[in-house]
């Protein structure tokens, strides 16, 4: 394992057919709105000033609910899509399935590893300085894990029983966790499917890694890292939301299937 730095250095703050055809391009265009845009993990401040965490949660899970709506609509569309290239074709159709594992919309499972963060225990005596923040897991060491584990080869991964891509977005808030209008205390738990030597490196090569590391020395934050022969992990069920991202030609296709 890497070699910790000064404990006491400053924990940085952690922020076949024409149709067929056709059907094809759309499917492949609707998929692309599940994975074109480059992780969207956090999308808020540092998350340590937050003043009224219930009205937070309770908006958080509005916004959700909404973007979950808009995610079975274009999961529908997908079906419809595939059904429409599919139809007259091979009863397995590769293409399909490579877009739905893509996309995240099927269960997987393989060798990976999880890691498990969680917070250090806030009784009893603590150095100089010491705060109860310094204790907890911050919403950027778990983007620092989930980034770590992707840029190590990561084909699929989950984060506590969900599914995540890269257009999932994630909120700590205090020492709870927003994923997918669901609300998670700790301990936090990363499964990734791929290489499991490849993907320690990966973690451990990490700066954002190690100066969680020298928090877990100093202050016994939880960190432990498992590999395993086969992780399962369910399908993709969350939210889409993108504002920019477009797949070139997908109106000319939609329109060529709607004329």
């Amino acid at each position: 394992m890497p070699e910790h730095r000064d404990h006491a250095a400053h924990r940085a703050p952690r922020w076949p057919s024409l149709r067929g055809a056709v059907g094809v391009a759309l499917v492949l265009a609707l998929a692309g709105y599940l994975f074109a845009a480059n992780a969207q993990l956090a999308r808020v401040g540092n998350g340590r000033e937050v003043q009224d965490l219930p009205g937070l949660v309770e908006a958080e899970r509005e916004r959700n609910e909404t973007l979950a709506g808009e995610a079975r609509a274009l999961q529908a569309e997908i079906d419809r899509l595939t059904d429409l290239v599919a139809d007259g074709a091979p009863e397995s159709d590769p293409m399909a399935d490579l877009v739905r594992l893509a996309a995240g919309r099927v269960p997987v499972t393989g060798p990976g590893v999880t890691v498990s963060l969680t917070d250090a225990i806030s009784s009893g005596p603590r150095p100089a300085g010491v705060t109860n923040n310094d204790l907890v897991v911050h919403q950027q060491d778990l983007q620092a894990v989930i980034n770590a584990l992707w840029s190590g080869g990561a084909e699929a991964m989950g984060l506590q029983d969900q599914r995540v891509i890269s257009t999932s977005a994630f909120l700590c808030v205090g020492n709870v966790l927003l994923l997918h209008d669901n609300v998670y205390s700790p301990p936090y738990t990363v499964t990734a499917i791929g290489d499991p030597d490849e993907l320690i490196e990966a973690l451990y090569d990490s700066e954002a890694i190690q100066r969680y590391l020298d928090y877990v020395e100093a202050y016994g934050l939880g960190w432990e890292i498992t590999v395993t022969d086969s992780a399962d992990l369910p399908a993709y069920e969350g939210a889409i939301e993108l504002e920019y991202a477009a797949v070139p030609g997908a109106d000319e296709a939609d329109e060529a299937v709607a004329g």
